[in-house]
Order: structure tokens, then sequence, then C-alpha cells
């Protein structure tokens, strides 16, 4: 039509267009090229071959040290210990002078110093740069047993006992050549715990070995079976056999107590008898607890 404008409309394309969801992404590393597959491998090597060297680097660092005097031991610290001295510990653990912290046989000190019966476990700790330290468990001093000498014929030797029955040393007495360099403590214990006397004649004992006597180990049992202050006024046991055990208190009151069965029923009745006759009681008999008996003290 004349004078009339027409805008014409482009015809619509026959490829239809793409839309944005249609269009996917591939990452490089998914794609299975030859390319990819070297530049792994090549990095595989880089990241084996610095393993390698830091593990030769670590290697050649520790044998410098292990070999070295770097970490010499200049000081021996112990812990734990009241019946051994500082000389009698550093013979037995003969720490070789050239150790260090990494080439010390640190089991081979440990067994050297629990060869002392006084010693009953001990550990050994390596403290850098320069320090060992040995912790002891020692043991404790049960009794004194009295013994008769095989030397000196009438005289009695005092031999320390722990509460397991080991046999700990011959203490030799006060002033003597023999008692010059031993720890005092054995000497306040000698003084506090109880004296285990009369026991057989054909006892001999061993340092470190265990008594095998059965009226010294019967008396043990006692007095470490009692769970009450009946034990502190323990201060003398006659071990002439099992059955007549006699225990003597520090009051002077005797207590025939037999053999170690049914302990605390015996020490239960002693008590209460000395409770019911406060400072009558001169000697109890409970070798058969369930028939005590008693005898007063003599009145003058």
């Amino acid at each position: 039509m004349p004078g009339k404008h027409v805008k014409q409309t482009p015809a619509a394309s026959s490829k239809p267009s793409r839309r944005p969801s249609d269009v996917t992404s591939v990452r490089v590393g998914d794609l299975p090229s030859d390319a990819v597959r070297v530049r792994k491998g090549r990095a595989w090597v880089v990241r084996s071959l610095v393993a390698l060297v830091l593990a030769g680097v670590l290697a050649v660092a520790a044998a410098f040290l292990f070999f070295s005097d770097v970490l010499s031991i200049e000081q021996v610290n112990v812990s734990g210990v009241r019946h051994l001295t500082a000389e009698e510990m550093q013979t037995l653990a003969a720490v070789p002078a050239s150790s260090t912290l990494l080439r010390v046989d640190a089991d081979a000190i440990a067994q050297r110093v629990k060869s002392s019966p006084w010693v009953e476990d001990v550990s050994v700790r390596r403290v850098f740069p320069h320090t060992l330290e040995l912790q002891i468990t020692e043991r404790s001093v049960a009794a004194i047993v009295e013994v008769t000498s095989s030397e000196k014929e009438g005289t009695v030797d005092n031999w320390a006992i722990s509460k397991e029955g080991l046999w700990l040393m011959l203490v030799p007495p006060t002033g003597s050549d023999q008692s010059t360099g031993l720890s005092m403590q054995i000497y306040e214990d000698a003084s506090s715990v109880l004296h285990i006397t009369d026991i057989p004649l054909d006892v001999r004992p061993e340092v470190g070995e265990r008594c095998t006597d059965e009226s010294v180990l019967n008396a043990l049992a006692i007095v470490s079976g009692f769970t009450t202050t009946l034990a502190d006024q323990v201060k003398v046991v006659s071990a002439t056999d099992t059955a007549n055990t006699l225990l003597t208190l520090d009051n002077g009151v005797q207590i025939a107590f037999g053999t170690a069965d049914d302990i605390r029923n015996k020490e239960r009745v002693c008590l209460k008898l000395m409770e019911e006759h406060p400072g009558q009681i001169s000697y109890i008999n409970v070798r058969v607890v369930e028939r005590p008996t008693w005898r007063s003290a003599p009145t003058f």
C-alpha cells in the first residue's frame, strides 16, 4: 500500500540457538591424554626424589649424632634411694665414661642396678641433651632376724629381711670397720623394726636369696597381715617353730599366736581382751582363736 511503511522481520534461522544449560565443561585432568600422563609421572618422580634426599639427610644426621659425642652423658641423676649410697649406686650403674644418650645400653644398666637386693625396680630415662635419670624403687626392712653366727660361737648376727622374705644384708655393728660407708638409713630401720629371735640353728642366710625357713616366714606373715595398731606394737617375735610363734609387744604383753592363719580374728580377740582388761594382762594365747586364754600381770 502506497505511503505505509512496512517493517520486515528477518526470517528465523534454520539452526536452533544453544541455551546456556546445554553447554558442558570438561577439566583437563579428566582427559586421558598422553600429555597429562607424562605430567603426572614427572611429578611423582620429583616427589620420590625429594623424599629420598630427605631420608638420606636424616640418616646422615642420625648417624652423626649416634657416633659423635654431641649428646654425651654429663650427669646421672638418681632418685628413690635411701639404703644405697651414691658410691654404691655409681658402682652398680657403671655408666661408661664414653657413653652418649644414644649409645648407652639402658637395659644393661637396669640389670646391673637390679642385682642389688635393695632394688625392687628401676627405670632408666634419657633427658636430652646430657642427663641420664635412674628412678629406683627400693625394698624396705620388714624385720631384723637374729641368726646364730656360724663364725663366732655364741654370737648373733643381725640380718635385714624384706617383707617378701628376701635377705637384704648382714647388718654389721655400729662403729665397726664393716659399717664404714653404709647408709645410716639401714641402722635407723634396724633400730625401729621388730626383731625375730630364737630361729632354728640351721638357718644360713645368703644376700639376695629368699628365706626358706618356715618359722621366719610364718613370723613375717603374721606381722604383715595385721591391719590394726597391733602391728606397730610388736617388737620381738620368737620363732622357734610355726606352732609356737610368740609375739612380745612394746608394753611387755606376750601373745602366743601360733601359725599365720585366721590372723584378723586372732588380732581382734587380742585387742578386745586388752581393751576389756587395761593394764591387767601379761599373756594371751590365741593359737586356738575359738578358745582364747589369758593371764593377768603379777601384782606386787
